[in-house]
């Protein structure tokens, strides 16, 4: 009962919802392009990762300069299930439909999974 209790405290902030969605929608997304579909500052976005993190909900990793995010690879079906029913009900969110714009309107080029644009 611990786990779905921390992940729904994890979820029960905006800002963490609306990652959430973002990362729903791609594979994986660096530091900087959740920045710039939320425009938010970077260690505000930071701070909630590392609360989705420690909820087990988003797991990372370093590629040079960027940190990556994408949901968990351990995180279990129920546990991804309660993630995409947030994410369905937040996608009927103007401010989510304005963060998926933003995003892909913002999206870093990628050869082979790596980010080739140094812009971050």
């Amino acid at each position: 009962m611990s786990q779905v209790v921390r992940i729904l405290k994890a979820l029960a902030d905006p800002t963490r919802v609306r990652i959430i969605h973002l990362l729903q929608s791609r594979d994986e997304l660096c530091v900087c392009e959740i920045v710039d579909a939320l425009q938010l500052p970077q260690y505000s976005i930071s701070r909630h990762l590392g609360v989705l993190k420690g909820a087990g909900l988003v797991g990372d990793w370093r590629q040079g300069k960027w940190m990556h995010y994408a949901f968990a690879p351990e995180l279990s079906p129920q546990d991804r299930a309660v993630a995409d029913a947030v994410c369905a009900r937040a996608a009927a969110e103007p401010v989510s439909r304005q963060d998926q714009r933003r995003l892909r309107q913002h999206l870093r080029p990628r050869v082979n999974g790596d980010v080739v644009k140094d812009k971050c």
